[in-house]
Order: C-alpha cells, then sequence, then structure tokens
C-alpha cells in the first residue's frame, strides 16, 4: 500500500488557511474529529495524556478524515520515536531556542545516515510492513512544527526557521509573555508586536507560521499577519464555558 497523504502538510505548504482545535481531554478526540476543523492538536505537553493515549487519537481522527498533530511534552528522541511508530505524521516540537535543538528535533524524525531514528518494521506507522518503501519515503509525508515562546526564540527565529526538515514554525504567545516579563498576558501590545514581527518574518522567509489564539479579534488579526495554521479553541475552555453557561442559566435564583 501507498504512504497515506500528509494533507495538513500539503495545505501549508501551499499556504491554504488550516483551522485547528486544541485536545487535552484524553479520549475527546474522535468527538473534535467531526466538528469540522482541518486539524486537531493532540495535546501531551500541558495534558494528562501520554503515549497510549495517543493511539486511539490518531486511530479516531484518520477515521473522521481530520489531521492529527501530535505535541510531546519535549524534544526529546525516544517520545518522538515512540509518536512516529505510532503513525503520528505532524507533530509540534515545544521550546525550540536556537538552531541546535532545531536540528536535534529533525534528527530525531530521520533516518540514519540523516538522522537517528531507529528503526522498526512491524509498526502502525507502516502500516505493519505494508506501506511501499516506508523507511526511504516517509519524510516526504512528515511535517515537523517547531514553537519558539521565549526572547532567546525569537533571536534565533531564523535559523531555526529555516533548519533543513523544518516544515512550519508555530508561536507560544503564552511563554513568550512570561519571557518577556508579562506572564499571563499574551494579548499585550507589546507581546503582540513581537508576535507581528515574527509571523512578517516568518512569510518573508517562505516558512508557514501558526499560532493558537482564543479571542475572534485577536484570531482574526493574526491570520491577516499571515498565519497558516490558526488554532482557535480548547476542548477544556469549550466544556468550561458552556458547562458554567448551563448551571447560571439553572440555578435557582
Amino acid at each position: 500500500m501507498k504512504l497515506p497523504e500528509n494533507k495538513f502538510k500539503a495545505a501549508i505548504k501551499a499556504g491554504q488557511q488550516q483551522i485547528g482545535m486544541w485536545n487535552s481531554l484524553p479520549g475527546c478526540a474522535e468527538l473534535l474529529g467531526h466538528m469540522g476543523f482541518d486539524w486537531v492538536l493532540v495535546d501531551c505537553e500541558h495534558a494528562p495524556q501520554d503515549v497510549l493515549d495517543v493511539l486511539p487519537a490518531l486511530q479516531s481522527l484518520e477515521a473522521a478524515g481530520t489531521q492529527a498533530v501530535v505535541r510531546p511534552v519535549e524534544n526529546d528522541v525516544a517520545l518522538i520515536k515512540r509518536y512516529l511508530d505510532l503513525g503520528a505524521q505532524t507533530l509540534l516540537i515545544p521550546q525550540v531556542q536556537n538552531p541546535e535543538e532545531a536540528a536535534r528535533a529533525v534528527a530525531a524524525t530521520r533516518y540514519a545516515p540523516r538522522g537517528v531514528r531507529g528503526m522498526a518494521g512491524m509498526t502502525r506507522a507502516t502500516r505493519f510492513n505494508t506501506v511501499e518503501n516506508y523507511f526511504t519515503s516517509c519524510e516526504d509525508e512528515l511535517c515537523l512544527l517547531l514553537q519558539v515562546e521565549t526572547i532567546e526564540a525569537m533571536e534565533h527565529l531564523d535559523e531555526i526557521a529555516l533548519t533543513d526538515g523544518v516544515d512550519g514554525i508555530f508561536i507560544g504567545p503564552a511563554d513568550l509573555s512570561a519571557s518577556m516579563g508579562l506572564p499571563g498576558q499574551g494579548s499585550h501590545p507589546d507581546v503582540v508586536a513581537v508576535i507581528d514581527k515574527a509571523i512578517t518574518r516568518l512569510n518573508e522567509l517562505g516558512v508557514p507560521a501558526g499560532i493558537l489564539s482564543l479571542q475572534d479579534d485577536e484570531i482574526r488579526h493574526y491570520i491577516d499577519q499571515g498565519t497558516v495554521f490558526t488554532a482557535v479553541g480548547l476542548d477544556t475552555l469549550t466544556l468550561a464555558k458552556g458547562a458554567k453557561s448551563l448551571a447560571t442559566r439553572f440555578r435557582p435564583a
């Protein structure tokens, strides 16, 4: 059989806007996959999800026709290997600070001699050894996104973004605000100015830019600035707002 096409990678490379949703709740990916988003981020960094939670998320998102993006807890070769073997085709690596860390992330997704990914044949990624020429062709459909979320990372933006093997840069407003001495103020004008500058520069470099925002006006602003993979919500926040609204409407006066 042929390697599954990574439609997300093709779309952002072509500059086609991809609207995404954050999945933090184990077991919720299937529901989100049927809601009309182009991609769903399965978060293992700031959520109680691990390798065994990612497998059913990948299976259900594939069945729903929605592209999965997996975020490991850190830029770790062993974890990246496990998610790739499970069949993840798009990874978002957090807290990349410099070109050396970017190169390490790339190497974790490549087989020798180009990288350090361990080889295994009977995996979900190879469709249990039925994908033709998987070991020589898998890079074509792998999409590696790196998350820049500090002032230090912004100072190395060009080098990180232009690292061979990097397919896109995701900007993290929350940690960026903290690194600027404005923790929890991702919408502060000074933080937004840094983000705008980064998006503009990424567009100049021809590297797809992405972000997560939870405010409609801010989302539209960043899309207008040039993001092409834009996350617009969190499952936990959506649930909390809905639950709060119900409690407020039906609580006795």
